[in-house]
């Protein structure tokens, strides 16, 4: 069910590109820039003397995408409950045009600036969320990582971390695997986009060897980054741990800065990871970067950060996007994960 579910996907996923900015008889959207960084702005038309709570949403698409951009609904973000709620996406800059970090660094200096200004906006400045989903939640993890230690701006209320991918160190966890050929995010898809994104040039072959990874890395990385760490009922479904071989001197010099918490936020510090906000984090079963999230989870509460988790055990990479368009593309597994969200927005 779930592969034929998949094959109408592509094609809508493919043709959201086209849809223009979708009109909400509740919402007044208009198109606004922080700094150098283009917005999107939802904001409920109720009326409201108190200030509201502002939630900033990170699009995915591998910092290469902009359909996300063009036709993604917040509606659901300032509806269903949460008319209290002013909704922000933004438009970083994309590779190749832009090469990475520059996607990061748009949408830090974004949240810097409206953590700056949000009473002008009439936003809560101590109920600010971020919000991502896919690379979108990669930048959510980072950007949230960097405000740690500004001690100039107000401190985040959460972060929601939508299927994030979080690591390069294992590419061979046991969602890896299982979800290989899942759509839609392909494994070896996933790895030629994500090394597109960074502007890398290394064998997608060599790369699933694990040959970019030193030994050094891999001692100091095994405490965060390993198979031991994902619970047995998600290895249910197969694991097998993989060859190992021996790293390539060349390519570990070329691949430092996939290392960088920016890149993979899941190897960050713990003095970092144990200032974070409390977290709502998304995982699908269906989805080769499941065990990502399994394991930022773990570290999360590992230095006791309040951690609010949703399994979609019926969901797959990709199914909360689709969820957000409602029954014009979505699916019961991302209908849920909406829902979800939008309760734990209610809390903040």
């Amino acid at each position: 069910m779930l592969l034929s579910h998949m094959r109408s996907v592509k094609y809508e996923v493919k043709t959201t590109r086209t849809i223009p900015p979708l009109r909400d008889r509740h919402l007044l959207i208009k198109d606004v820039r922080f700094e150098r960084v283009k917005v999107r702005i939802y904001q409920p038309k109720t009326s409201n003397n108190n200030q509201r709570r502002g939630i900033l949403y990170f699009h995915g698409g591998v910092g290469r995408e902009l359909f996300c951009f063009v036709g993604i609904p917040l509606g659901p973000f300032t509806r269903n409950g949460c008319t209290r709620t002013l909704s922000l996406l933004f438009r970083y800059r994309l590779a190749p045009e832009h090469p990475f970090p520059a996607q990061f660094e748009d949408c830090l200096t974004a949240a810097i600036h409206f953590l700056r200004t949000a009473q002008d906006h009439g936003v809560d400045p101590s109920r600010v969320v971020i919000c991502g989903d896919s690379s979108g939640g990669t930048l959510t993890a980072a950007v949230a990582q960097a405000l740690v230690n500004r001690r100039d701006l107000p401190k985040l209320r959460a972060q929601i971390l939508i299927y994030p991918f979080l690591q390069c160190v294992d590419l061979h966890l046991p969602s890896y695997q299982q979800n290989a050929r899942v759509p839609i995010l392909l494994k070896e898809r996933f790895i030629v986009l994500g090394l597109k994104y960074i502007n890398k040039d290394f064998s997608i072959f060599e790369i699933l060897k694990g040959r970019h990874v030193t030994e050094d890395q891999r001692l100091k990385y095994q405490k965060w980054v390993s198979p031991d760490y994902i619970p047995h009922e998600f290895k249910i479904r197969g694991y097998k741990p993989p060859p190992k071989y021996l790293p390539s001197k060349e390519m570990c010099e070329a691949a430092e800065s996939m290392f960088d918490p920016v890149f993979s936020p899941l190897l960050a510090e713990d003095s970092v990871i144990a200032q974070l906000p409390e977290t709502f984090l998304l995982t699908c079963e269906f989805d080769v970067l499941r065990d990502d999230g399994l394991l930022y989870k773990k570290r999360l509460e590992d230095h006791g950060i309040k951690v609010t988790w949703c399994h979609l055990q019926e969901g797959f990479h990709g199914a909360v996007f689709l969820g957000l368009f409602g029954s014009v593309l979505g699916f019961r597994s991302g209908a849920k994960g909406v829902e979800k969200i939008v309760n734990f927005l209610r809390l903040m």
